[in-house]
């Protein structure tokens, strides 16, 4: 399939900005199911832009811009081609084993309640693919119609237990959340999914690593794998590690931040 990705970022101060500093996450890399045939990011103002990459794998841009900065717009343009592969992610950087994953976050520690909701969704069966699956349905089913909204600062047992206005970071979080307790890897992607529909933030899901498979993706917003119309952008421990934009900026005033995120689908290999 390929797929065609407008992402601008509008970022308003109150006062003008002395000095900001961001980390943009809004690069994909190839893969061997995932081609990038072209992408651009561009901002509006006089900045310097650094390409580098993060302890994750993830190909990062670094931008350093001067003040005054009354605004800043971010944007990103571009092209890539993908193919279906089951949700199995093949030939992705990997500097990282599977057992760092297990580590917990803040935002990715199990409450009792999540627990017992990944326990009784797993059922009784041994075959760890199947269980996954069925966590993913379950999660599905608890939490339909799941939009992409911008991120909130909320934790996975936080917005399990609340139970409404959920996203699909929140959800792919409770499944990570979820996957730990039960001793599997388990780690958050941020990247595009091809609709007709314009959102106001980038779609999330999540994977886990099987042994004799490798990373296998699930997204709880749809109880399904990912199939050939995502594009995997960023990966991390949590939302906050991948998130598309992080920085800090010098000045005061508040900031305004606006997002507008086109992803259409061309057609295929042509």
């Amino acid at each position: 399939m390929r797929i065609a990705i407008e992402h601008r970022t509008q970022y308003r101060f109150s006062e003008p900005q002395a000095r900001i500093v961001q980390m943009l996450r809004l690069t994909p890399c190839d893969t061997q199911d995932q081609t990038v045939v072209s992408w651009l990011v561009g901002v509006d103002c006089d900045a310097r832009l650094r390409d580098a990459g993060d302890g994750f794998g993830n190909s990062v841009t670094m931008l350093y811009a001067e003040g005054p900065i009354e605004a800043l717009d971010i944007t990103v343009t571009g092209e890539v081609l993908t193919s279906e592969a089951s949700g199995i992610v093949r030939g992705s950087l990997e500097p990282l084993p599977p057992l760092f994953y297990l580590r917990a976050t803040p935002r990715t520690r199990a409450s009792d309640a999540l627990f017992a909701f990944a326990a009784e969704s797993i059922g009784a069966g041994d075959d760890r693919l199947e269980q996954l699956h069925a966590l993913n349905a379950a999660l599905r089913q608890r939490f339909p119609c799941v939009p992409d909204l911008p991120d909130a600062g909320c934790t996975a047992s936080k917005a399990f237990e609340a139970g409404r206005k959920v996203s699909s970071r929140d959800v792919a979080q409770m499944f990570i959340a979820a996957a730990r307790s039960l001793s599997v890897p388990a780690r958050y992607v941020s990247g595009y999914r091809a609709e007709d529909a314009a959102r106001s933030a980038p779609h999330a899901w999540c994977e886990a690593h099987v042994e004799g498979l490798g990373w296998v993706g699930f997204d709880p917003s749809t109880g399904l794998s990912p199939d050939e119309s995502y594009v995997r952008v960023a990966i991390g421990l949590d939302a906050s590690a991948a998130a598309a934009t992080g920085g800090m900026r010098i000045g005061q005033g508040q900031e305004q931040l606006a997002v507008d995120l086109h992803v259409d689908q061309l057609g295929g290999e042509a």
